[in-house]
């Protein structure tokens, strides 16, 4: 063999061997679910759909998308210490996969982070105890930015996702409420809105394995 094709060869092998250390590097997919999951999405006004028809809020357009039960677990007003109440009932019925998105109401009445970042931590993990699958949906924090449709998430769901090993949706209801189309009022989406959520979470949910 020849220098030259010695070498060439060399090459490729190298090639091939950094190419399988970067996909072992990757984080495992998540097991995808049957077209029969029920899943369940925890939240507020923004899960409930507040601002939009019967039949628009995000989690019937996700039914709609996915074809899965959605349950729509949203309340208006609800904080994440409510929220945290309510989920063993909502567990009953054996979701598949909880979305969590909840938060927003503990930033608006100024309750203190360390508070809303527990309460979610024990949403998460007395979810997981039930070996369910969470995604945790990041929520825009108050800000100056904010007052002139300039919304960035809080920080506090890269936190919690890293620490639980969960996958984390972001920038998605900070680019829709950001966008005065998609809004029925400061602080809610509209149908369309709702839609664009609907439908960025079914590409994240793909994109993750669950679809």
């Amino acid at each position: 063999m020849n220098r030259h094709r010695f070498l060439a060869r060399f090459f490729a092998l190298s090639v091939s061997l950094l190419l399988l250390a970067a996909c072992g590097n990757n984080p495992p997919k998540q097991a995808a679910l049957p077209s029969s999951a029920t899943v369940l999405a925890l939240g507020d006004s923004l899960t409930q759909g507040v601002g939009a028809g019967q039949g628009q809020d995000y989690p019937s357009q996700l039914a709609q998308i996915t074809g899965w039960k959605i349950i729509n677990g949203g309340v208006s007003g609800d904080t994440s210490a409510q929220a945290l109440v309510r989920l063993p009932e909502l567990l009953k019925q054996k979701p598949d996969l909880v979305l969590v998105g909840i938060g927003g109401n503990d930033f608006l009445r100024r309750l203190p982070e360390d508070q809303t970042r527990a309460n979610i931590s024990q949403i998460i993990s007395t979810t997981q105890a039930e070996n369910i699958p969470v995604v945790l949906i990041a929520v825009p924090q108050l800000s100056v930015g904010a007052l002139f449709g300039n919304l960035s998430d809080s920080p506090i769901y890269q936190d919690l996702a890293k620490q639980h090993q969960v996958p984390l949706l972001e920038e998605t209801w900070a680019e829709i409420l950001g966008d005065n189309s998609l809004k029925s009022d400061q602080i809610h989406a509209n149908a369309q809105g709702y839609r664009r959520f609907a439908e960025k979470m079914a590409a994240f949910l793909q994109h993750e394995g669950f679809r």
